[in-house]
């Protein structure tokens, strides 16, 4: 179960507590009845999810949160797929979902059938978004970006902007891959994006080059100033070394695809079947929040939200592939195994994640590195 279905999952049973009386018809018609939240559990916590909705609706229900966070658990605990539900803090759930291994393989396996395409919303909502930019570079290539992960969330985008570019940076949007569907102020404002993104001289992106440039200007928030200038250590998203976020995600996705070369040389292929062990598990964790990730820079016209847990999970991969415990290939004579075929396909799964979000920054995922 993704933190997506899982989100669904709680606000059908909200629905389906008001249906049966156990709480008042009021709180769907609150504005919290419709955000409901899972994240992961802050340390310390319990289970595989935590939520506050009971917090959110409590006024509206006219009782505690405790005690409708004890209505919710029962029926969220009859929810298959859901081990246990436990109340803690003044009305938190937290969610433990049931059987690990079938979690790990359904996740990889729907990473596997969906492709870059994971976390991506089918058929469109219908929803129509404008957003207009300013004549400035940065806050083109930002508004380009967020158009594509909306566009991936089923969302219509048109990305308008005060005036064609000047002859001064005109190539840089072209090195950059910036799509503006038509320029000119409009008569009446039109929604930007907030918060304003602090500009940057373009003179210093376009020699960048288009990867290292749109990382520069789309990783840091908007309000952050980027480093792009010598001075400012902008060279430094250049470098190949683990210092260099970019570089560790390409890197990553790079020793994916390596590592099904490899095993296709040694004749085996990837297939979804094993308990993780605890480096999977973190790995695992990062690529089923990655729905929701796509989901919160949408909504909030956030691209950084996306390059930051892309740097997440490839720190974990790392992790994970260098692991004793945890070796993806066979090593001296030992012949492949289900825990290296299931390993190769958490390897993929990945891959195809890290590609995936790389191309909603319009940033290239190299195969070899």
């Amino acid at each position: 179960m993704t933190p997506v279905e899982l989100s669904r999952t709680v606000l059908r049973a909200m629905r389906q507590a008001v249906d049966a009386g156990e709480l008042s018809r009021d709180v769907t018609g609150s504005a919290a009845a419709g955000n409901v939240r899972v994240e992961r559990p802050r340390p310390g916590g319990r289970g595989d999810f935590a939520t506050n909705v009971a917090l959110q609706i409590a006024r509206a229900a006219g009782r505690t949160p405790r005690d409708v966070a004890a209505v919710l658990s029962s029926r969220l605990a009859a929810e298959a797929g859901i081990a246990s539900v436990d109340v803690t803090g003044p009305g938190f759930l937290n969610i433990t979902l049931a059987d690990a291994r079938a979690r790990a393989d359904a996740l990889v396996r729907e990473i596997r059938e969906r492709g870059r395409c994971y976390g991506h919303v089918h058929p469109d909502t219908g929803d129509v978004v404008q957003v207009h930019v300013p004549r400035e570079l940065r806050a083109a290539v930002l508004a380009d970006s967020a158009r594509r992960i909306l566009r991936s969330q089923g969302v219509l985008v048109r990305v308008t902007c005060d005036d064609e570019p000047d002859p001064a940076w005109a190539d840089a949007l072209g090195a950059l891959d910036v799509r503006i569907d038509a320029y000119g102020r409009p008569p009446e404002p039109l929604p930007t994006l907030r918060p304003v993104p602090a500009p940057v001289p373009a003179g210093t992106v376009l020699r960048l080059g288009r990867d290292a440039a749109r990382w520069a200007l789309l990783h840091p928030a908007p309000h952050d100033h980027p480093r792009v200038t010598p001075e400012q250590g902008g060279d430094d998203h250049l470098v190949q070394r683990e210092s260099n976020p970019l570089f560790r995600v390409r890197y990553a996705y790079a020793r994916t695809r390596a590592l099904t070369r490899n095993a296709a040389a040694l004749g085996f292929t990837a297939e979804p079947d094993g308990a993780p062990d605890a480096t999977a598990r973190t790995l695992l964790d990062t690529l089923g929040d990655h729905p929701a990730t796509l989901a919160s820079a949408g909504r909030h016209r956030a691209p950084d939200r996306l390059a930051r847990q892309l740097v997440v999970i490839a720190d974990a991969f790392l992790a994970f592939q260098s692991a004793p415990q945890g070796a993806v290939l066979p090593r001296g004579d030992e012949k492949p195994s289900a825990a290296h075929r299931a390993r190769l396909a958490l390897a993929e799964a990945t891959g195809t994640v890290l590609a995936g979000g790389l191309t909603l920054l319009g940033i290239d995922a190299p195969e070899f590195l």
